[in-house]
């Protein structure tokens, strides 16, 4: 099994941008321009890497290569996204890595293309890009060519290498599971081992609600692997498990004027297999809820005339800061509704809400993710 975090720290390492790996400091797929972007990239290292894994790693320096990080991206749909925009699509697996240096709410991120021996192409327009394209790696760079070209086997050995001295040892997986339960020491950490051989180790802030037990800021890792399967500083989750599997339920909590509620929003469960494996299913459970259409619209505008305000600086008083701390969410259900220009309201705020405050800017992207989620599916 590979430590992931060991895989990274020798891609950077031995390794320059090449045909097998690439580097970025963020994606943005919410955008159309970095969705396609990122979609060109996927192609080319598919195409340069018939025979081999290549990398995509997000939240590093290009010059020095120093680690910044990235927000933790629990996207587990992205292999949707390429279904729908590529023809021979590879599999592709996103990872959250931590770093120790790294505050706790950045990772560096891992994106892994599987070889498929295919030419991948993309299936329809994006951006600037043709429906058709093809796209291989060029060195250090994606660039469209044509297909019928004789596809070299030239990075297996070097990958299968390079993989090879980042395989977990017993050392690894012991410094995972104290670094841990050190670091999560306040959250009443926890760690259990599955299969006599995955350990799994989470903490998170417990409280009791109707005789069911939620966990809020929730941390989990698979420390084999050095992963994060699961951050999040808002949301409220369910966790169970027994021998064989761990089953992770997150909620969200929408609601307008007082009336919150938690809605179940996606299951996520985790099996280990006898032979040293496991998979990863995700479920959408997530069921929007509806409103009385004449309280949207007036929360709706009310929402529009707040925005015009911080966009040209107003001072807002209690009420309105109050309002402003709802308003992504608020925008977000009004989109449930039926309200389709909602959401270009909200993305249109992120500029103003990310200047206004920190704790303005982690609400929103909370609802953004949240979005994400749903429309993937």
């Amino acid at each position: 099994m590979i430590n992931k975090r060991l895989l990274i720290k020798n891609l950077l390492a031995h390794n320059d941008e090449n045909s097998f790996y690439d580097k970025k400091r963020k994606i943005n797929i919410g955008e159309r321009e970095g969705k396609a972007k990122f979609l060109k990239h996927i192609c080319a290292l598919s195409n340069s890497n018939p025979k081999n894994n290549s990398y995509i790693i997000i939240g590093i320096e290009d010059e020095d290569n120093n680690i910044h990080g990235v927000d933790f991206f629990d996207d587990s749909k992205i292999q949707n996204l390429i279904n729908a925009y590529l023809a021979n699509p590879p599999i592709v697996q996103y990872e959250n890595i931590p770093f120790p240096h790294l505050p706790d709410d950045k990772v560096v991120g891992l994106v892994t293309i599987r070889p498929i021996d295919e030419i991948t192409s993309l299936r329809r327009n994006i951006w600037k890009y043709y429906g058709g394209s093809v796209f291989f790696r060029d060195g250090s760079m994606s660039m469209p060519k044509v297909f019928d070209i004789e596809v070299k086997d030239v990075n297996s050995k070097i990958v299968a290498a390079i993989e090879n001295h980042a395989q977990n040892n017993i050392e690894y997986t012991l410094d995972g599971v104290f670094d841990f339960l050190q670091k999560r020491k306040d959250f009443s950490p926890q760690y259990k081992v599955f299969k006599e051989y995955f350990v799994m180790c989470w903490a998170g802030q417990k409280k009791e609600v109707k005789e069911k037990i939620f966990y809020s800021r929730v941390d989990i890792e698979l420390i084999n692997e050095q992963v994060r399967l699961f951050f999040s500083t808002l949301d409220e989750v369910s966790i169970s498990y027994n021998e064989n599997a761990f089953n992770i339920i997150e909620y969200v909590n929408l609601g307008l004027q007082g009336t919150n509620k938690y809605y179940k929003l996606e299951e996520t469960l985790i099996k280990f297999n006898d032979n040293a494996s496991y998979t990863i299913e995700t479920q959408l459970l997530f069921e929007p809820p509806q409103f009385d259409k004449k309280i949207l619209h007036h929360i709706y505008n009310a929402n529009n005339a707040l925005l015009k305000d911080i966009q040209i600086g107003a001072t807002l008083n209690k009420q309105q800061e109050f309002d402003l701390r709802n308003l992504p969410v608020t925008y977000l259900i009004c989109y449930f509704n039926g309200f389709e220009e909602a959401i270009t309201k909200l993305e249109g705020s992120k500029p103003y809400l990310k200047k206004y405050s920190n704790d303005v800017y982690k609400l929103y992207k909370e609802a953004i993710r949240v979005l994400r989620k749903i429309k993937y599916n």
